[in-house]
């Protein structure tokens, strides 16, 4: 049997509630979401530290109470979240087959909205040779772990080390400490990356940054016994451990899409989107760390809120578009989003309507992340022979924090030209 809802959103984190609130609160129609974990919230859930806004009083949020604000707000707008709820594939383009406590349901939608977010690469995925022992996480799992059965019991380490850069390990390290492992190391890959995020000295006992060395083996049966590792000048040296935390590193949760068969951007690995969040199916949006990977809560939030009018455009039977002018990286960039400028791309298809781009094409924000630390870059965009904006930046540039390029950067895109390339220059 197949029930019909108007929206169907996948994702109950910050960017999934945040769209399903926004779209019951203007007049969608049914508003349906669907979380695989048995709470709604998303990663925020996990983490018991300040950082998350305040509340109407003005006092700090943790992330469990921002996680708890999220899901009322939706539930108030009149959306319905379901949890215990995996999407495991499509039967048609926008109709999924999902598997609830009640059984395999069948769920067809006028519009899908893909808000699945990202997860750290576990160590299978960094493949880092050696045994595979108890004892290894990421962070993700270590804070579900220690949250689900307590600080000692759900952690059973008590020394531990930390695989990572991204502010995440800072992190990783607190939880550790308070689960009451000794932090032996953290480790990574990028020279000077710790110590800027602070990581060595964010604590009142400082914890040992090795900087520029990388995880080469693991070691132990039954129970992690060690950690090998190798610096950039080619020292060795095993570090004794019964815990090891890999953080960072993050990909988008992409199945839904690549089962789609939805194109994924190189650098992100998430979907190419348009300025709307729409991606190359109709009626398919995609919004938060689905689309990068990494970024704040508040930023997924904002990126959930922000597709609520496009929704409502193609609830409204406005035609899908085709075309649109793509948009890459060059130089120390990773990755830049949304992959395209105006309209997206539909390949072919009964609702492929191609639509005259205007121009210039509608300016829309870039959201850019370097590949390395770049002190006071110039940022650049081009399309073709024609520069249409160059600033120094004041600030430093680092690979676990993107920077936003407001919509005038990309005012005066030539619709019918070519791509816009993002560059950046020392």
């Amino acid at each position: 049997m197949t029930r019909t809802v108007d929206v169907l959103v996948v994702g109950a984190g910050p960017a999934g509630l945040a769209a399903a609130a926004g779209l019951a609160a203007a007049g969608a129609g049914r508003v349906e979401v669907l979380e695989r974990e048995t709470d709604a919230g998303g990663v925020p859930r996990h983490c018991v530290r300040p950082g998350f806004g305040s509340d109407a009083l003005g006092r700090p949020l943790d992330g469990p109470a921002y996680a708890r604000r999220a899901v009322r707000a939706a539930a108030r707008a009149g959306a319905t979240v379901r949890t215990g709820v995996s999407a495991t594939g499509w039967a048609a383009p926008l109709t999924l087959d999902v598997t609830a406590p009640t059984g395999l349901e069948r769920i067809r939608a006028r519009a899908v909205v893909l808000a699945t977010g990202a997860r750290e690469r576990p160590r299978s995925a960094r493949l880092v040779p050696g045994s595979r022992p108890a004892g290894v996480l990421t962070t993700g799992e270590l804070q579900r772990t220690v949250a689900r059965f307590g600080a000692r019991a759900g952690l059973a380490g008590r020394r531990a080390v930390v695989v990572g850069g991204d502010p995440v390990a800072r992190h990783a390290v607190r939880t550790l400490r308070e689960a009451g492992a000794v932090v032996a190391a953290v480790v990574c890959e990028r020279p000077g990356t710790a110590t800027a995020l602070g990581v060595g000295g964010a604590f009142a006992t400082p914890v040992p940054v090795l900087s520029g060395t990388v995880v080469t083996e693991l070691t132990g049966r039954g129970r992690l016994t060690g950690v090998a590792v190798r610096a950039g000048d080619g020292r060795t040296a095993v570090l004794r451990c019964d815990t090891v935390v890999f953080t960072g590193d993050w990909i988008p949760d992409h199945e839904l899409v690549r089962l789609l068969g939805v194109p994924l951007a190189p650098g992100t690995r998430g979907p190419v989107t348009d300025g709307g969040f729409r991606t190359a199916e109709p009626g398919v949006f995609a919004v938060g760390n689905l689309l990068h990977g990494g970024e704040p809560a508040r930023r997924a939030a904002a990126e959930g809120r922000a597709v609520v009018g496009a929704v409502l455009a193609r609830l409204a039977g406005r035609p899908w578009p085709a075309g649109g002018v793509p948009v890459a990286t060059e130089g120390p960039l990773r990755w830049v989003t949304p992959g395209l400028l105006g309209p997206a791309p539909v390949p072919g298809g009964s609702e492929a309507v191609s639509l005259p781009l205007p121009v210039p094409a509608p300016p829309v924000p870039l959201l850019v992340r370097p590949e390395r630390r770049l002190v006071r870059p110039v940022l650049t965009v081009r399309q073709g022979d024609v520069l249409l904006g160059r600033e120094r930046l004041t600030a430093t540039l680092v690979p676990w924090r993107s920077v936003r390029l407001g919509p005038w950067w990309t005012d005066g895109v030539d619709g019918a030209g070519g791509p816009v390339v993002v560059a950046a220059e020392e």
